[in-house]
């Protein structure tokens, strides 16, 4: 008995050194192909210079899925797109703003998304700025003077110049007083906007509705020179936003009674409703083809910029994990199957119509990781509140290089996402998905949703990190011959509400939609 206990030992011993001296090599390879044959510079000029920013509806967000099939099957990887819905179809064109008097000065602006487009001469006109006025009667009475006019809807800012910035020069007294004085106005426009009786959601509506020929805005993100650029709300007039500094220079000049003049170009096409896509390639499991490793990013983008940090360097790592992994790793024991969303951005439709239409393959995940915060390398990992992802992450996080993984916290069980990005589609389906987060790059202030989203932001060294982390749990997911727990934590109680917090649940994708 003892011989034979010895022999099993050894057994177990020798399949143990063989497997981790497999997992090593294949890693090695990883991080040897990563490094060495990176293709994230290309791939990043292809889909960020030269297709460009990906808004849902657009023939450049289709432009996108159709390159990254190509580009797939090139690597010989299987890939198509999935249509699961429709949208606006929409095409952006030449916006120009330029102010004709008190003197003349182009002006940087940008048409905001799903705006009617205007003529080839444009708007001219005189602009004007919201009053502020006691209640919603006053303001009723001042909406007909709107009529023929450009109206400026966004407070002026008192200093363009961002709190750090502030804090790194001013004297403390300074710094206290302007931050006093911008907390002041912050309040006294927010108190203005309900005596509107409007919100900044539909008031623009109202002001269209009275005659108004455009509207002109100004999103500050509160760095140097970053306006943050979502959708338009008018119908049938254009609606721009000004960077702060030239949407300060004509404030001023309409509060001074200049009567400043704009012309303003936005140039945009009507495409009717066209198809949305999700982009699905994958590997096929060579032992286990019915379950799946899944590695998530939405595709689209708002369009300010190139949409680089939101969501190109996500989408990037995703792909080049797939490229290595085809080239090391051709025959997964698990399907590796990869999402590229289509209108994340409007309520993760891409990710939900996928869940949604595809139970059997979420029944069978094996786990998610979804990338989507930035360029920054990864730098913290939650369990998302499934009980046992200490003991599967923990597991494979310890195969991955020591100067990749020296930079990752973790929050084990953690607490379930409540619809932040893609993965928590999966998760309120009960599948074990993961948030791979990102070191910020300023990313809330300077890339995300705004016009300097551009390709010269993205950190490629992080990036190329994140591809071989991405690669290597991939790898060690497909490989391990446990399947994932789908436990769930007990919720505590809400200090907010009282009552014990609930996990999310499905919800449906808006699967047509536009603005």
């Amino acid at each position: 008995m003892k011989k034979i206990f010895l022999l099993l030992s050894l057994g177990f011993l020798v399949i143990s050194f063989n497997g981790n001296a497999q997992d090593q090599q294949v890693i090695e390879r990883i991080v040897t192909e990563a490094n060495e044959n990176s293709q994230l510079e290309d791939l990043g000029q292809q889909l960020l210079d030269g297709i460009g920013p990906r808004l849902v509806g657009t023939p450049q967000m289709k432009q996108a899925h159709d390159w990254a099939v190509a580009t797939y099957s090139k690597w010989g990887i299987s890939a198509r797109n999935e249509s699961y819905g429709t949208w606006r179809g929409w095409e952006r064109g030449i916006t120009h703003v330029d102010m004709l008097s008190p003197r003349v000065q182009s002006l940087k602006g940008t048409q905001l998304a799903w705006n009617p487009s205007t003529s080839k001469k444009g708007v001219t006109a005189e602009v004007v700025i919201l009053p502020m006025i006691k209640d919603s009667l006053e303001f009723a009475k001042w909406l007909p003077s709107v009529k023929g006019k450009l109206v400026m809807v966004s407070k002026l800012e008192a200093s363009g110049r961002p709190d750090y910035n502030w804090e790194e020069f001013a004297t403390e007294e300074s710094f206290e007083k302007m931050k006093s004085e911008r907390d002041a106005a912050n309040k006294s426009w927010r108190a203005n906007m309900r005596n509107t009786g409007y919100t900044s959601r539909t008031i623009n509506q109202a002001i269209e509705e009275a005659g108004a020929v455009g509207i002109v805005t100004s999103y500050w993100s509160k760095g140097f020179g970053v306006s943050k650029i979502f959708s338009a709300r008018t119908k049938k007039i254009p609606t721009v936003d000004l960077e702060l500094e030239d949407y300060s220079l004509v404030y001023r000049l309409a509060t001074r009674g200049e009567k400043p003049t704009l012309n303003i170009v936005a140039r945009s096409k009507e495409l009717g409703e066209v198809p949305t896509f999700n982009t699905i390639a994958k590997i096929k499991g060579s032992e286990k083809p019915e379950e799946y490793v899944i590695l998530s990013a939405h595709f689209d983008s708002w369009d300010g910029g190139t949409g680089a940090t939101d969501n190109g360097t996500g989408s990037l790592v995703m792909m080049e994990a797939m490229r290595i992994l085809k080239k090391v790793y051709p025959n997964p024991k698990r399907t590796i199957l990869v999402g590229h969303w289509g209108s994340e951005e409007q309520g993760l439709n891409g990710s939900r119509a996928f869940v949604e239409d595809n139970p059997e393959i979420v029944k069978n995940v094996q786990v998610v990781f979804n990338q989507d915060n930035g360029t920054g390398r990864v730098v913290n990992i939650s369990g998302q509140g499934f009980l046992h992802s200490y003991d599967y992450i923990g597991r494979w996080l310890h195969e991955v290089p020591a100067d990749i993984t020296k930079h990752i916290e973790t929050n084990f069980p953690g607490t379930p996402g409540r619809g932040g990005s893609d993965y928590a589609a999966f998760v309120a389906a009960g599948a074990p998905a993961f948030s791979l987060s990102s070191l910020s790059w300023s990313y809330w202030n300077y890339t995300w949703h705004t016009n300097r989203d551009t390709y010269d932001k993205i950190i490629f060294d992080d990036v190329r990190n994140n591809a071989i982390l991405t690669a290597v749990l991939a790898y060690m997911a497909s490989e391990d011959p446990e399947t994932t727990s789908r436990d769930q934590i007990i919720l505590p109680v809400s200090k907010r509400t009282g009552r014990q917090m609930e996990w999310p649940t499905p919800r449906s994708p808006n699967r047509k939609g536009g603005m």
